[in-house]
């Protein structure tokens, strides 16, 4: 199976990821993250410095504005806002902002129950929704209830040892300091368009952006909240520490040969050699498990078109999300495991 198969049997529909390649995967704890390579499209605004929210005109109710002088925006799929002296609010759904439009979405979700927590004007930031309500939030997509989201949030916060509210707050305020971790300790590759997402070596999500800058803009809020918080959760508790004789432990230390042919005396073709076919397998092992993993049924709607754009949502037993494309090439995807 080739590297563009891989990701393909992830994307139904007419939408091609020709071109696009895997990376070299890093892990971080229970989250592996490998990085996807491929065409940049052009024409496309980043959500950080071209996306802004305008305004909260009510609960459930906020209005989002393309900034840039040219070029679409695509609205993040479940993207929200942490802001100050107003409810916190994500999207059930993406868009398409033609330069200088402002959209008002009637069917986001509060997702911070009651005034209690907002935070201060230096703390304001975007999101995207933890792995865990993603699939909920998109089924709610339409239905304007703001306050449809908060038994999920309050089950999430339980599941996480915090109190059962309908505050995402507790965990995107309380536990940013820890999720934030994973920023560093996995490392956003120059050119990269993309991430697939493994969690405890099973397929979590797939998110791949029309350009390096885009992608980029997005990196802290897919690492660290869309995918850290459920692989904070997924993590094993670490074992006692074992004791042990330090001097005899450094003496032994490479008695067994750190790679599989032989010691560091092999120099340093034999390590590079060594590493290249730690990585071959390590890619030949995702790919079959994707290619593995139950998919069922797909059900690609179109819910929006822009000139030659078309927005479409992502429905299955499995997988889930919504992806946009231009003729037969993917643009932007945003899929998750159900």
């Amino acid at each position: 199976m080739t590297q563009t198969t891989a990701l393909d049997t992830l994307v139904p529909g007419p939408g091609s990821l020709a071109g696009h390649r895997l990376g070299t995967p890093q892990q971080a704890g229970a989250l592996t993250m490998v990085p996807v390579s491929g065409p940049a499209h052009r024409g496309f605004v980043p959500p950080r410095t071209g996306l802004k929210l305008s305004r909260v005109v009510g609960y459930g109710q906020v209005e989002l504005a393309n900034r840039a002088d040219s070029g679409v925006a695509i609205v993040p799929l479940h993207i929200g806002y942490v802001q100050d002296r107003a409810q916190n609010h994500a999207l059930c759904r993406s868009a398409l902002l033609s330069a200088g439009q402002t959209l008002r979405f009637d069917d986001a979700c509060c997702v911070q129950q009651s005034q209690g927590g907002h935070l201060g004007e230096r703390d304001q930031w975007f999101f995207v929704l933890p792995l865990e309500l993603r699939a909920r939030a998109l089924e709610l997509r339409g239905a304007a209830d703001y306050g449809k989201l908060w038994g999920d949030i309050a089950a999430l916060n339980a599941r996480h040892g915090l109190a059962r509210r309908g505050h995402l707050e507790q965990i995107l305020s309380r536990r940013r300091a820890v999720l934030t971790q994973f920023q560093s300790r996995l490392e956003l590759q120059p050119g990269q368009v993309g991430a697939l997402f493994l969690l405890s070596g099973r397929f979590a999500g797939l998110e791949i952006a029309p350009d390096p800058r885009y992608f980029a803009e997005m990196w802290t809020a897919l690492v660290c909240f869309a995918y850290g918080v459920a692989a904070r959760h997924a993590e094993p508790a670490p074992p006692d520490p074992a004791p042990y004789d330090l001097a005899h432990r450094e003496a032994g230390r490479f008695e067994e040969g750190p790679f599989e042919g032989g010691p560091p005396a092999a120099g340093l073709a034999g390590v590079r050699a060594a590493l290249d076919r730690d990585r071959s397998a390590r890619l030949a092992e995702i790919g079959d498990r994707l290619a593995a993993a139950p998919a069922g049924p797909v059900e690609l709607r179109e819910e929006e078109r822009h000139l030659d754009l078309r927005l479409s949502t992502v429905t299955g037993p499995q997988l889930a999300g919504q992806i946009v494309t231009d003729g037969d090439r993917t643009v932007y995807a945003s899929l998750f495991a159900r």
